[in-house]
């Protein structure tokens, strides 16, 4: 899987990845889209509108995957809450990609650190994807580099028909949606507490525990106790 990268959003990353793991029943590989390593490949500059690093690289996911197999991108700013095994579970072959199909309307304006918040239809559906990364064959460096925002948020590369499902409790927009008892993955898409100005965000305090507990894990035991010596007779 790949977490796309900011550098604003360093801490939160770095929690999502524990949160992931920590819930996983299957050993899960994370790779991080960050611009600094991809040299030459990502072109793009960097435009009015977007407000992370990785609004347009995300994109690049198939073709770091070799366009082979699948591939799962999510974006910096969640939590993950569930079992992954259990979205990896539900990739369906007849499908190019699968979201979470919000229906989110909001207003022109702005949001987390004053960055831009732009109304358009198929808003957040790439936050969460599920790349069949050799049905997406069409998101070359090239197209990627040149393609307009909406061209590449609104899956317009794809047939509607290639647009799989994913249950909604896979991407809950916090302070967007209310938040049910079976979120599986938070996504503060409005700002996280690990900025200064969204700390009173909703779930703020799930977040927090997040990252308290891996500052300060629970006493667990040693996984390498020393070995028991038997007495002397």
């Amino acid at each position: 899987m790949f977490i796309g990268y900011d550098p604003r959003e360093d801490v939160a990353v770095n929690v999502l990845t524990d949160s992931i793991q920590a819930h996983a029943s299957t050993p899960v590989q994370i790779a991080q889209v960050r611009l600094s390593q991809l040299g030459n490949v990502y072109q793009r500059q960097h435009h009015p509108l977007q407000s992370t690093a990785f609004s347009f690289s995300r994109f690049l996911v198939p073709w770091l995957a070799g366009y082979d197999g699948w591939a799962l991108f999510i974006d910096a700013d969640m939590l993950c809450q569930g079992d992954l095994a259990e979205l990896w579970a539900l990739r369906d072959a007849t499908k190019a990609v699968q979201v979470v199909k919000h229906q989110q309307q909001c207003e022109q304006g702005h949001k987390f650190q004053g960055m831009p918040q732009s109304p358009y239809g198929r808003k957040n559906w790439s936050s969460v994807v599920l790349f069949n990364c050799s049905r997406c064959r069409r998101l070359t460096p090239e197209y990627v580099n040149t393609a307009s925002g909406l061209e590449l948020h609104q899956f317009r590369w794809l047939a509607d028909e290639a647009i799989g499902d994913l249950p909604p409790e896979w991407n809950v927009l916090v302070g967007v949606q209310p938040v049910p008892a079976s979120a599986r993955i938070l996504h503060y898409t409005l700002g996280g507490p690990w900025f200064d100005d969204c700390q009173t965000m909703p779930q703020s305090e799930r977040w927090q525990a997040a990252r308290a507990a891996m500052n300060h894990p629970l006493s667990v035991p040693d996984p390498f106790p020393a070995p028991l010596h038997a007495s002397s007779s």
